[in-house]
């Protein structure tokens, strides 16, 4: 990744942007114009998207998602009270404030990479040919739609547009429109064969037409459209990794920023904070791979795929897929097909899984009916996609206890809209959800 990052950084190429109401370029270095007028040019920005989206510690979507799903279900608990942000996401309610720069950088990263993958689709006319044209449609919507479905996690309603006072609309809005361009780009990509014009000059690891119907599933999941998920999920080569690669320069931003240290955060405890009826089964080979085993007092207890500077993270994984058809089989109440997927995880061993995640467990022999499977699979879920910052949309989505209720599995339902948007947005809403 080093070799095309450091293109990013020097040139500056892609935009900056502090709400949807504003847009800047730097003035000392090739205008908007020259940048998206050539292949080389919107290549470049395609590289800036991932840059934006998985690096700068502290500040990359990947930690603040990780941080702040987390946090808000006892997933991760906080090490320093000094790190105020992190601290008052894991007290929820209240505490969580428009100026928390948690919730503002995973809003601020986001909205600078579907603003610029906007700008890359609405030039990507511009490519030396229909190969390449199809490439980077695909790069530029696989980032729109990541930056899309994780707004859509987090917050009630978002800009999806970049303009003054931008319209906000709701979630379903949001993850429809991030199923759509993913929809798009699999039509141009089905069309075209990728040339090495673009793949020599792209950061390496993501699988372009895996990784699309991979997100295709994932947000036609959150959205209740479970024939697409199915589909889409049925779609993905389960032998096939697609990842975001890093190297000591462009770092692994959990490690570098969480994992790597005792100062931030860690797992909640040996079992991932699952209790009660989410508890893991203690047998579950999974926990070894995302919880360290005697720990040193220096040592933090998470590991998974955040253990090195360098350690790619995947964009999805198989597990994810798998247990995306369960979850649509149960919820259209195909109970059968259900298990028959929920047993594909539980069966699995490390080394039948391309990341090395397995359960190795028994298959399923619970209650047969759509509520004792649905647990079961959120269990699953919670295990097999540790770290991944799904668990507040999984804790809402299988109707969970929320905020203020007996037993409560999460803190916020969303998170409030940053103070930096309603300062310079007026269709901000007044009124944060809780």
């Amino acid at each position: 990744m080093k070799k095309y990052l450091l293109i990013i950084s020097l040139l500056a190429l892609t935009l900056t942007q502090n709400s949807c109401t504003q847009e800047y370029l730097n003035p000392s270095t090739a205008s908007q114009p020259q940048v998206v007028s050539s292949t080389d040019g919107l290549i470049t920005l395609c590289n800036g998207l991932q840059y934006r989206f998985t690096t700068g510690g502290a500040a990359s979507v990947l930690y603040t998602t990780m941080a702040i799903g987390g946090l808000s279900t006892k997933e991760l608990t906080v090490l320093n009270v000094g790190n105020l942000d992190e601290f008052n996401l894991s007290v929820g309610a209240g505490s969580v404030t428009r100026g928390n720069g948690t919730v503002t950088n995973i809003w601020t990263r986001c909205q600078l990479v579907r603003a610029n993958a906007d700008l890359v689709l609405a030039n990507a006319g511009n490519a030396a040919d229909a190969g390449t044209k199809a490439g980077i449609v695909a790069y530029a919507s696989i980032f729109r739609a990541l930056a899309l479905g994780t707004l859509a996690q987090f917050f009630e309603q978002a800009p999806i547009t970049t303009a003054d006072n931008a319209p906000f609309v709701d979630r379903a809005t949001i993850l429809k429109e991030a199923i759509a361009t993913l929809e798009s780009a699999a039509t141009q990509l089905n069309g075209a064969t990728v040339t090495t014009t673009f793949t020599d000059k792209i950061v390496p690891g993501i699988d372009l037409a895996n990784t699309i119907q991979a997100l295709i599933a994932r947000y036609s999941l959150f959205a209740g459209d479970y024939d697409k998920a199915l589909a889409a999920a049925n779609k993905v080569d389960l032998t096939k990794k697609s990842v975001f690669n890093f190297d000591d320069n462009t770092r692994n931003p959990v490690f570098e920023a969480a994992f790597g240290n005792k100062n931030v955060f860690e797992p909640t405890n040996a079992t991932l904070g699952l209790t009660g009826e989410l508890a893991p089964n203690t047998a579950d080979k999974r926990l070894a791979f995302f919880i360290r085993a005697n720990p040193t007092a220096t040592q933090n207890l998470g590991t998974g795929y955040y253990t090195a500077n360098n350690a790619a993270v995947p964009v999805y994984t198989p597990g994810e897929m798998t247990l995306i058809k369960a979850e649509a089989y149960a919820r259209k109440s195909d109970l059968t097909n259900a298990v028959t997927e929920l047993n594909k995880v539980l069966t699995k061993t490390a080394a039948q899984d391309i990341y090395g995640v397995g359960a190795a467990l028994p298959a399923y022999a619970g209650g047969q009916t759509q509520a004792a499977i649905l647990t079961e699979i959120l269990r699953n879920r919670s295990i097999e996609l540790a770290f991944s910052g799904f668990r507040l949309e999984d804790s809402r989505r299988f109707g969970r206890p929320g905020p203020g209720a007996a037993g409560s599995e999460r803190n916020r339902n969303f998170m409030p809209y940053p103070r930096t948007e309603a300062d310079n947005n007026t269709s901000t809403p007044k009124t944060d959800p809780q």
